[in-house]
């Protein structure tokens, strides 16, 4: 086990990029939307698609308080509604539909990172471990699909909570169920500005870089792996 984390109480993770990736390459285009939109989706540059993105993301930040997975699927559905009117894909209310209750239920758009189990499991023997995710509903399934949700005490979901990482809201509302100090716990997440606002509050930020795009310079301890939080002590891990 690495030293960062040995005397800590509490370990926090993040889940996407962290415990498991998305099957499509992309947590909001899966595979049935990308199915669905076809070749006229590969008509629009990468900016054009960028800006759809940003209106949709930009709703759903807008509506984030969601309680249940029924609320879940109609927010999805206004945010491929969305993509699809800046786009002028013309996708039907059927289709729209689809996608929507893929996004919601369709737990095979989830890969979970190899070892995870064999971590956690490991973790769990001699820390309490939680969740600090931006997520909606169906995360309770997520979960169980990719077999972890027994080893969690204690989840802070963006949705419950109404605001994203790193609203300070979201760090404390995981502080406040866990009953530890912020000292003792650690906090691992793929986004530098996510751990620098568990930092601000005292919490032990280590940077996974387990997606390509999350291998950026920092002054936080990085991984690329989980597996490398139970290495032996001989091995060090790298920056």
């Amino acid at each position: 086990m690495i030293n960062q984390i040995k005397d800590k109480k509490v370990i926090f993770f993040d889940v996407g990029y962290t415990l498991d990736r998305p099957a499509s390459g992309d947590w909001m285009f899966t595979g049935k939307f990308l199915e669905l939109a076809g070749e006229k989706l590969k008509q629009h540059s990468e900016a054009e698609i960028n800006a759809a993105r940003d209106a949709g993301l930009r709703y759903l930040a807008e509506n984030h308080l969601v309680t249940s997975v029924e609320e879940e699927q109609k927010q999805f559905y206004r945010y491929y509604s969305i993509v699809s009117e800046q786009l002028g894909l013309g996708l039907t209310t059927d289709e729209l539909e689809q996608a929507a209750r893929d996004r919601t239920f369709n737990m095979e758009n989830y890969i979970p990172y190899p070892g995870i189990q064999e971590v956690l499991e490991t973790l769990s023997r001699t820390h309490k471990l939680g969740i600090i995710s931006d997520t909606w509903p169906s995360i309770e399934q997520q979960l169980e699909y990719i077999g972890v949700s027994r080893y969690f005490s204690f989840q802070t979901y963006s949705c419950f909570v109404g605001v994203f990482k790193p609203d300070r809201h979201m760090f404390l509302d995981a502080l406040g169920k866990c009953g530890a100090a912020p000292e003792e716990t650690v906090f691992i997440d793929d986004s530098v500005r996510n751990l620098e606002g568990a930092a601000e509050l005292g919490i032990t930020p280590i940077l996974i870089a387990a997606n390509p795009a999350a291998d950026v310079e920092t002054s936080y301890l990085k991984i690329h792996d989980l597996r490398e939080l139970i290495r032996s002590d001989e091995t060090e891990v790298g920056e």
